[in-house]
């Protein structure tokens, strides 16, 4: 009988450790499901957090353009005005030296 209960222990031995194999196996499945579940998720945050960073830049690109078309054009006038006082000063020296003043 002796051959017969190591037997037996052998067996429940062996069973036991298939059945842990194929737990650990299902354990595994279902962690690698959920860690790509997770990876997925975290790369559709990303990706949207990235497009909104996108669309902000574009924003600010078009905001600094008008800006800088604005002082372009605030720079012109000032040249502009520059050029229109420096005539008149010649203007009213003109007027001086002939001693109408």
């Amino acid at each position: 009988m002796n051959v017969s209960m190591g037997l037996l222990i052998t067996l429940v031995g062996l069973l036991c450790t298939a059945t842990g194999v194929v737990l650990g196996l299902f354990k595994h499945s279902r962690d690698r499901k959920k860690d790509v579940r997770s990876d997925a998720t975290e790369l559709a945050i990303i990706r949207t957090k990235l497009d909104n960073i996108g669309q902000s830049v574009d924003s600010i690109r078009i905001e600094f353009k008008a800006s800088d078309q604005r002082w372009t054009a605030l720079s012109e006038r000032v040249i502009r005005n520059e050029e229109r006082a420096k005539q008149a000063h010649k203007r009213i020296d003109k007027i001086e030296n002939k001693g109408e003043f």
